[in-house]
C-alpha cells in the first residue's frame, strides 16, 4: 500500500522576536497562514526495515536523502514512539522552495508523520502527532494543523486565530536561499546593544485578520527579521519597491528569507502582480497562492 499526503508552505504574517535565551535559541511570537503551496509525501512499505527517501522537484538536488532528512527524523520518531517494526520508503515531490523561509522541510517532516501514521495504522491521535511534530522542528506542528494560527515559545506552541476571510499572494523567489541560523545571527548584532522585550503577536494584525480585509490586513504586515535578511541580501529591496509599484496591499520577508511576499486586492491583481514581478528580471521565478488552507492531509 502507498499513502499520499500533500502538506502546504507556510508564510509569516507577522514576526516578532525576543532576544536569545541561553541555549542560544529565540523567543517568537508569529502569526502563519498556510497557502496552497504544496509538498507531496509518499509512504509505503520499506525493504528489510529500512528507512529511505526519494526527492523529485523544486530544489531536489540540495534535500539531503540520509538520515539528517528532516521527514526520515519524523518517520523514525514515529515508529521509535508507536512500537512499529517496520520501515518505510518516503518519496517527496517539492514544489516549495527550499531555504525560502516556507518551511519546505518543516512540511515534509509534517507531511511524513500523517503518511507513515495511516500506512502503519499506529492508532495516534492529533494531539500525539502534534506532540511528535514539536519535538522535530519549530514550524512543523503549524504545518501538520495549517490553516491561521499564532505561534509562540519558538513558534511551536499554536493558538487558533479569530479570522475570517481568504487572501490572494503572489511569492517572488531570490536566485539562492538564506540560512535561518545566519538571519537570526545577523538579528543579533544588529540588536546587540538594544533591549529587547518579549515577544508578541501585534494587535493591529489580529484585529485585520477578524475584519477580513485585506486592504486593512496588508499595512499591517510586519516581521522582525526583515532587517537582518534584507541586510544579508540587499537586492530584495527592489524586488519588494517593485511589488509596492504595481499595488501590493502588503509587502513582506516572511520568516527567515529571502521570499519576498505581495497581497493581492483579488484574483485579477495577483495575476497582474506576478507578471509584472516575472517580467522583472528580479527573482527566479515567481508563484501564486491562496490562504488560509488545511494542514496535512491523506490524499490517496
Amino acid at each position: 500500500m502507498t499513502v499520499t499526503v500533500r502538506s502546504p508552505a507556510k508564510i509569516n504574517l507577522g514576526m516578532s522576536v525576543g532576544a536569545p535565551t541561553l541555549d542560544g535559541y529565540h523567543r517568537v511570537a508569529t502569526v502563519y497562514q498556510a497557502i496552497s503551496l504544496y509538498d507531496e509525501i509518499k509512504a509505503r512499505d520499506g525493504d528489510d526495515r529500512e528507512f529511505s527517501v526519494k526527492v523529485t522537484g523544486e530544489g531536489a538536488d540540495v534535500v539531503p536523502l540520509d538520515e539528517t532528512n528532516l521527514a526520515v527524523r519524523a518517520a523514525r520518531l514515529l515508529a521509535k514512539t508507536c512500537g512499529v517494526d517496520a520501515g518505510v520508503a518516503l518519496s517527496i515531490h517539492k514544489t516549495i522552495a527550499v531555504a525560502g523561509g516556507l518551511a519546505g522541510g518543516s512540511t515534509d517532516a509534517a507531511g511524513a508523520l500523517v503518511a507513515c501514521d495511516a500506512l502503519w495504522g499506529t492508532g495516534a491521535s492529533r494531539d500525539d502527532l502534534l506532540d511528535l511534530a514539536g519535538q522535530l522542528g519549530s514550524d512543523v506542528p503549524f504545518c501538520l494543523s495549517g490553516g491561521l494560527a499564532v505561534g509562540t515559545n519558538r513558534g511551536d506552541v499554536l493558538s487558533p486565530v479569530l479570522a475570517r476571510g481568504g487572501y490572494e499572494w503572489v511569492l517572488a523567489y531570490a536566485d539562492v536561499g538564506l540560512s535561518t541560523a545566519a538571519v537570526y545571527a545577523e538579528l543579533d548584532r544588529i540588536r546587540a546593544a538594544v533591549e529587547i522585550g518579549e515577544p508578541e503577536a501585534a494587535g493591529p494584525l489580529l484585529a485585520a485578520l477578524r475584519s477580513g480585509d485585506p486592504y486593512a490586513v496588508g499595512p499591517a504586515l510586519h516581521n522582525d527579521l526583515a532587517a537582518a535578511a534584507l541586510r544579508l541580501k540587499p537586492s530584495l529591496l527592489r524586488t519588494l519597491a517593485l511589488g509596492e509599484e504595481y499595488g501590493a496591499l502588503g509587502s513582506l520577508v516572511t520568516g527567515s528569507g529571502p521570499t519576498c511576499i505581495f497581497l493581492a486586492a483579488d484574483d485579477d491583481h495577483a495575476l497582474d502582480l506576478a507578471v509584472a514581478l516575472s517580467s522583472s528580471g528580479l527573482c527566479r521565478s515567481v508563484q501564486r497562492a491562496h490562504g488560509p488552507v488545511t494542514g496535512s492531509r491523506v490524499v490517496t
